[in-house]
């Protein structure tokens, strides 16, 4: 498809129930709303369909996912074929009995499928036991040819990792999202707060300015137990700290939502600004390709000699 030489994005933030259904109308809402204020590509918050429920290991939470195609992509489909709007979807994947990802759908502005994302980098830290619950993906990093032009989408911990951003941008991507589900710790929150957020934003500010892409990253937002039909996980919870945000090319955040509460975020995405940024920081000319083996090594363990 051609790129639109201007588009404008979405990014839904909200906050989740206990209840799996009131989160996917919520959800259908929300991009509803995004489009008839001017979107044409809307992105969903990592895992929105239920509660943070990783926060526990607990066999019984197989039952949220569901195949892809499935109910949740009939029900966002049909919002962006009567909207014209294409959607970024992340879902709890059921791919066959016992084997589960963290997915992003991408569907198109028709209402078709055009195309998944599974999650690559899986984390395992206290709250955050994804490891028992998702398979690593195995389909690449990649780009989703669109009504608006070429996007890729990452999830969460990708967002750390600067290979997954320059795998995707070499694909073509002009704009990468990445839906997201992070919070602080209670406990945690009045010491480090502040400078967790700011890594969290300076690490994605840093993919667009060493790609020349834009940004789009997108949270949700309130407290959670991971409350699931009356199922929560024991312990304070965590605080998911919103604060979605929109960069550009050179890094400057165009649209920043608040911290504690929910909002749509609407920005324009100008492709003749991400040329003219690459034209004058040309990182992808300069690239030295024949010197980049080393960075499949898992750590090189022998000093380099001069």
């Amino acid at each position: 498809m051609a790129s639109k030489a201007k588009y404008r994005v979405g990014l839904v933030q909200m906050s989740c129930s206990p209840d799996p259904d009131a989160n996917l109308d919520k959800a259908a809402d929300r991009v509803r709303e995004a489009a008839r204020g001017g979107a044409n590509i809307v992105c969903l918050p990592e895992l929105f369909g239920a509660q943070y429920f990783c926060q526990r290991e607990d066999p019984e939470l197989f039952d949220l996912a569901e195949p892809i195609p499935g109910p949740s992509t009939e029900r966002l489909s049909a919002v962006a074929r009567e909207e014209k709007v294409v959607v970024v979807a992340s879902l709890f994947e059921r791919r066959a009995a016992g084997l589960y990802h963290n997915t992003v759908a991408l569907l198109q502005s028709d209402g078709s499928l055009g195309g998944i994302y599974r999650k690559m980098h899986i984390p395992d830290d206290p709250l955050y036991y994804e490891k028992f619950y998702f398979t690593p993906g195995d389909l690449g990093f990649r780009a989703f040819d669109t009504s608006v032009g070429q996007v890729g989408a990452l999830i969460c911990w990708d967002q750390w990792y600067p290979e997954a951003s320059r795998i995707t941008a070499l694909h073509g991507a002009n704009l990468i999202f990445y839906p997201t589900a992070i919070g602080w710790h209670p406990a945690e929150k009045e010491p480090y707060g502040v400078a967790q957020y700011e890594a969290w934003q300076t690490i994605q500010r840093s993919h667009a300015i060493a790609n020349g892409v834009y940004v789009a990253s997108v949270n949700r937002v309130g407290h959670e137990h991971g409350d699931v039909r009356g199922n929560r996980a024991a312990g304070a919870g965590l605080e998911f700290w919103g604060g979605s945000f929109i960069a550009d090319p050179f890094g400057r955040v165009l649209a920043q939502a608040p911290h504690g509460s929910e909002a749509i975020l609407i920005e324009e995405v100008d492709l003749k600004h991400l040329e003219d940024t690459r034209r004058n920081w040309p990182f992808l000319r300069d690239r030295r390709i024949d010197f980049y083996p080393p960075i499949t090594a898992r750590f090189l363990d022998e000093p380099q000699k001069s």
